[in-house]
């Protein structure tokens, strides 16, 4: 049944598309809540009380008998300090955001190079989410090496027309399907980078998902840059937060940028904590849900043919991290309603997501698999398949 709405300045019996967009968010999230089997469980979805949960237990990763954390010292310290073990590297400040933390560090190494000169992907997460902050906050010129759905190559970083301080690479590029390179081109547009004298930063918000890929342990995919970002929920669930890890000279100096960007706050114990919690118990489980995320596509890519699906794609075809995108010949509003409609009937959830229009009749949705998803077979995957697909049908 249609939605209709009273509303002065629009065609009477319509639903606003703002209104309609609401009330599409809450059904989306009545349906995830309530769905029995799902792919991915992400804390923004959860209530304060489910939430609030992620600190049980927290006295095994930090004293709770200490005095709490006072701009920046205490459990905020001892979250710094785990994550530059685990990075590798000399030092780690936390930032209540990556945008921050990002702007902050490439700020630093402009006045070290002298080249405010950032060379970056046109589908990074500061060129398309930020609002330009980079040039309106910073003082920074972003220029692109590429807007291909993939990582910039050696030879565009090599043969760039312009002069650039410093590179920032994003690990995995999220806007182009979670994409990451080869570990032998990654290490070889870091090699064109210092060839020009430039420094390397990597946007590593989803850096922790990246060691089965890659085949190396996360200190020597940190290694090779000059310095580096994570976040602390992204991949890990905590509440919040981010880090910048780098050499202890650059981490100082940020520490007094933080500060005039407005980030040396009062508290951050909960968000630490939730941290340290994601560190200890995520981090070690995230390897394995790459390994399935490969499953889980590949019993997609099946599903889909054996349903009749005239072109589907799973993009990468075979994931690089625990996230990936699938694309079907269908309009959003088509596949959206499908989906929920699937939860609704069945309790099964197969895309929790929205669907995004990426051309004519063709749309795009994210998948992740987490926890929730290592109790997916492949039977599983494909039975949920050919209920979506007979719901489109209806």
């Amino acid at each position: 049944m249609t939605d209709t709405v009273e509303q002065s300045g629009g065609p009477a019996g319509q639903v606003p598309p703002v209104e309609r967009d609401r009330r599409t968010r809450e059904r989306r999230l009545a349906v995830h809540r309530a769905a029995r089997r799902v792919l991915d469980r992400p804390g923004y979805l959860w209530t304060v009380r489910e939430r609030l949960a992620l600190l049980d237990d927290v006295q095994d990763l930090y004293d709770l008998d200490e005095p709490v954390d006072m701009y920046g010292n205490g459990v905020v310290e001892a979250l710094e300090e785990r994550t530059a073990l685990l990075l590798g590297l000399e030092a780690a400040v936390f930032f209540p955001t990556g945008t921050m933390a990002q702007q902050v560090a490439l700020r630093c190494w402009a006045g070290r190079t002298g080249d405010p000169t950032v060379a970056l992907h046109g589908l990074s997460h500061p060129e398309v989410h930020e609002r330009n902050a980079f040039s309106r906050v910073s003082g920074l010129r972003p220029v692109r090496v590429t807007s291909e759905p993939r990582l910039p190559t050696a030879a565009e970083v090599r043969d760039f027309e312009e002069p650039f301080g410093a590179l920032m690479l994003e690990l995995p590029l999220r806007d182009a399907g979670y994409v990451l390179p080869t570990w032998e081109e990654l290490t070889e547009v870091v090699a064109a980078a210092r060839e020009r004298d430039a420094v390397v930063h990597f946007d590593g918000a989803r850096l922790w998902e990246t060691t089965v890929h890659f085949g190396r342990p996360l200190a020597e995919i940190a290694g090779l840059a000059d310095s580096v970002y994570v976040s602390f929920y992204k991949s890990l669930g905590g509440f919040g937060g981010a880090a910048l890890a780098g050499p202890r000279t650059l981490v100082e100096e940020a520490r007094a940028w933080r500060h005039r960007y407005g980030g040396n706050l009062f508290q951050q114990f909960p968000t630490a904590l939730s941290a340290l919690a994601g560190l200890e118990r995520t981090l070690p489980r995230l390897p394995g849900q790459v390994v399935h995320a490969r499953v889980v596509a590949a019993a997609l890519r099946e599903g889909f043919a054996a349903a009749g699906v005239p072109w589907a794609r799973v993009q990468p075809e075979v994931p690089h991290t625990h996230e990936f995108r699938v694309w079907l010949p269908y309009d959003a509003e088509v596949l959206g309603e499908a989906a929920l409609r699937q939860g609704e009937e069945t309790g099964v959830l197969l895309f929790a997501g929205p669907w995004d229009p990426a051309g004519p009749g063709i749309s795009v949705a994210e998948v992740g698999v987490g926890a929730a998803g290592l109790e997916w077979t492949a039977d599983d995957v494909r039975t949920a398949v050919a209920g979506f697909v007979a719901g489109l049908e209806d």
